[in-house]
């Protein structure tokens, strides 16, 4: 037997056991559950989550007697319940960062409930989409730079979740003035001013809802409202997360840097702490030195002592 053989017997040969160790556990959960195996031969059952009788995005009513709104919302009910990987890590993240966003919402008068755009946005990770925009609020680079972020190669404010978050912030202030809804200005977040003041002219129409969006603004605001309600109601949805298994907030204390830096390793050590430690809780700085000429001023954050474990 051949070597292309032998692997292929192989494969089949997983496959197989697979099959029989699925076969004997979806028995055993049936026997045990005294689920009726002709009912549910699978061993359980996979239902449509429930949606609230009543919905509203930052105070503005969501028309779920509309039958296409409703399905639109129910779709991402279903998605965003069934991602099982995403939105555990979405309801983890949530703990350790929504009370830093939350009191920059609330200090510039932006609802409440836009930290769940954030959460649509990154899931609450430093990504980076495919069109270049960074970090939790997913910013541009001529974005950041409008909203007075620092963007260069040594440092990224896009990056820094206080900073970017009151970026965002300030966007939303301006977008809301400009259309006088929450609604619009979070779509807006997604397709731009232009692009939905654009539609809004050629469609005659101010409604959110009653816009011909591209699909990805469209599920834009379903998306969200999901995440908020499910987020908010775990365990109706079937995440049984237990409060102790939430990330906790980081335990920092903040240090003033005014000065350039050859080395961040050498700057982390003189804190007790190594370079990676630093990146962690500072990762706006985007490269291990820091040349500052100008002296600028900036605030770093440092752990609190015995609040991470550092690794020798």
């Amino acid at each position: 037997m051949n070597i292309k053989n032998s692997k292929l017997l192989y494969f089949l040969s997983g496959i197989m056991l697979t099959i029989v160790v699925i076969s004997i556990s979806g028995s055993d959960i049936i026997e045990k559950k005294g689920i009726d195996d002709d009912q549910y031969p699978q061993g359980y059952k996979i239902i449509t989550p429930h949606l609230p009788g009543a919905m509203d995005f930052a105070g503005e009513k969501v028309p779920l007697e509309n039958f296409e709104v409703y399905e639109r919302i129910e779709r991402e009910f279903i998605v965003n319940t069934y991602f099982h990987s995403a939105t555990i890590l979405a309801i983890k993240r949530a703990s350790r960062w929504f009370p830093v966003i939350e009191p920059i919402l609330k200090k510039n008068n932006v609802p409440d409930d836009f930290k769940y755009l954030c959460v649509a946005e990154s899931n609450l990770e430093n990504v980076v989409s495919p069109a270049g925009a960074v970090g939790f609020w997913q910013i541009t680079k001529d974005a950041g730079k409008k909203y007075n972020l620092e963007i260069n190669s040594l440092i990224d404010e896009r990056y820094n979740v206080e900073k970017s978050t009151q970026a965002a912030c300030d966007y939303l202030n301006d977008a809301y003035k400009l259309y006088d809804s929450w609604t619009l200005a979070a779509a807006s977040y997604n397709m731009g001013t232009n692009g939905i003041s654009d539609q809004i002219v050629k469609q005659k129409a101010t409604n959110y809802y009653n816009l011909v969006l591209g699909m990805e603004t469209d599920r834009y605001l379903p998306r969200i409202l999901s995440l908020k309600y499910i987020i908010q109601n775990r365990e109706v949805y079937g995440f049984d997360i237990k409060d102790d298994e939430l990330y906790q907030p980081y335990k920092t204390y903040n240090v003033i840097l005014d000065s350039s830096v050859s080395s961040f390793a050498d700057y982390a050590a003189s804190y007790g702490i190594n370079y990676k430690t630093l990146k962690l809780f500072n990762p706006w700085l985007r490269d291990n030195y820091l040349s500052n000429p100008n002296k600028d001023v900036y605030t770093i954050k440092l752990p609190e002592k015995g609040s991470i474990e550092l690794i020798n």
